[in-house]
């Protein structure tokens, strides 16, 4: 494969953001009768809406994409609820949210009580991890719609009103301290699987990954709640927080601030990428827009609060690191 490879794949990025685009301009025009709840954050990760004059409700949903294909290939469905939950959490405390409960949907073909066994497990798993209710879900047998199982959730938390972060505070010659990945997570899974097909997935290939494909392709999303709740709640000034997924680092400019992003020693890029990289012939460009690189979340602070924010954030995470800073001149990222 050559060119935009994830189009070829399956996935076009282009058509997708116009079909977002249409179901904003669609949703803009709902006519409320009242005055509107919602607090004007265009882009960011996580949608708020006043309860009252102090407090706000984070809300986030997603899926965990074909990344379930890979799970039903290996008939191992334990971990997919840990992407679910990870994917709604780690939106939600983009805006300075600490999520509370999330509520799961899952879509089958037809009920099967060990699949849904054990993605119930990894539902489990994952709400621990975040430290977030489930209190309930749906289960919708769609069997003239759907293949197999999809999984997807919705969360919600809550933040007081002034203490939203959306990344206006940023400013140039602020830090971004980045927090590793723990491999592809629940992003690029078409692109990905299009060019390992035929690996068999049961082994290592080459000996690059140190376990098996399959192992690596279905390692769960990391879960990044609560190093940033201790981070928030510290005396550490927070500007900006992003989670890394489909976008790469360019997922940086969903922060409010005018600003650019100079990323000049990234973290380590874990062997699966390579693996992809080769076997699609996907440019490095195309890579980062893609996948998050091996780099899950990005925190951005003072350079006064840098060697701080890092002592708090290696407690949970020793290979965060400092990966770049905020620069005046154009809103773009840029890679050196």
């Amino acid at each position: 494969m050559s060119g935009d490879t994830y189009a070829k794949a399956g996935v076009d990025q282009g058509a997708a953001d116009s079909a977002v685009a249409g179901l904003v301009k669609a949703l803009s025009a709902i006519q409320l009768g009242r005055p509107s709840r919602q607090v004007p954050l265009p882009g960011h990760y996580a949608s708020v809406v006043k309860l009252d004059e102090r407090t706000g409700i984070a809300l986030s949903t997603d899926g965990v994409g074909t990344k379930l294909l890979v799970a039903e290939q290996l008939g191992r469905y334990d971990s997919i609820g840990i992407d679910c939950v990870a994917m709604n959490v780690n939106d939600v405390i983009c805006v300075g949210a600490e999520p509370l409960a999330m509520l799961d949907y899952i879509a089958i073909d037809r009920a099967d009580p060990a699949v849904c066994a054990e993605v119930g497990v990894g539902l489990a798993r994952g709400a621990e991890l975040a430290a977030i209710e489930i209190p309930g879900g749906e289960l919708a047998q769609l069997g003239e719609m759907v293949r197999g199982v999809d999984v997807s959730g919705a969360c919600f938390g809550t933040v007081t009103l002034d203490e939203i972060i959306d990344g206006s505070s940023v400013q140039a010659g602020d830090v971004v301290i980045g927090l590793p990945s723990s491999g592809l997570h629940s992003n690029g899974y078409t692109l990905a699987r299009s060019a390992l097909d035929g690996l068999p997935i049961d082994e290592d290939p080459d000996g690059r990954l140190g376990r098996r494909l399959g192992d690596e392709l279905l390692e769960p999303t990391a879960i990044y709640v609560k190093p940033i709740l201790e981070l928030l709640r510290s005396e550490i000034e927070v500007r900006g927080l992003a989670h890394i997924t489909s976008g790469g680092l360019g997922n940086l400019l969903r922060l409010a601030a005018d600003v650019g992003y100079e990323i000049d020693d990234p973290l380590p890029v874990p062997p699966i990428f390579g693996l992809i990289q080769e076997r699609s012939s996907a440019s490095d460009d195309e890579m980062h827009e893609v996948f998050n690189m091996g780099c899950g979340f990005c925190c951005v602070v003072p350079a006064t609060d840098e060697g701080a924010a890092l002592e708090l954030l290696r407690r949970h995470y020793g290979a965060a690191k400092r990966v770049g800073a905020a620069v005046e001149g154009l809103h773009e990222v840029h890679r050196s």
